[in-house]
């Protein structure tokens, strides 16, 4: 007479099974991961075009009444000091803003170049490191690229 033993399993996870599913897991998240970060910095290049367009806007209502542009913080109400606009932050601060006039001199016309360059964690952005726009509206990005200002 054989004898049987009844084999009883006891709940949980094998070593095996556990394995898989971090394995799994890496995979999904090594795909994640850079995807979100890319969506976050496309997300900080619309906070920093929109910020050069807002300057531009200041720009030309200065220009409307003074027939000259300024590079002053105070005089485009950008600000509570009156010194230039060079190097300051917008928005969250991932982009430095620098303001640059060209007064009328004849022959020369007066104009202004407004940039925005990534700083921080938002210099890995490597498509879009610099936002440009000038007087007559010419929209630029270095490295040269279309979707920068999409």
């Amino acid at each position: 007479m054989s004898v049987r033993f009844k084999q009883r399993r006891t709940g949980g996870f094998t070593l095996v099974e556990l394995m898989v599913t971090i394995v799994v897991a890496s995979i999904l998240l090594s795909i994640a991961v850079p995807a979100y970060q890319a969506q976050v910095r496309k997300s900080r290049r619309t906070e920093a075009r929109m910020a050069l367009m807002d300057l531009a806007t200041r720009e030309e209502r200065y220009y409307s009444v003074n027939n000259d542009y300024s590079n002053s913080a105070l005089q485009l109400g950008y600000g509570t000091d009156d010194a230039q606009i060079k190097d300051r932050t917008v928005g969250n601060g991932y982009y430095q803003v620098t303001v640059d006039s060209t007064l009328a001199k004849p022959p020369q016309r007066a104009g202004f170049t407004i940039t925005a360059k990534a700083f921080g964690t938002q210099s890995k952005d490597a498509p879009c490191q610099t936002f440009a726009v000038d007087q007559s509206g010419t929209q630029s990005s270095t490295p040269s690229t279309t979707d920068c200002w999409n």
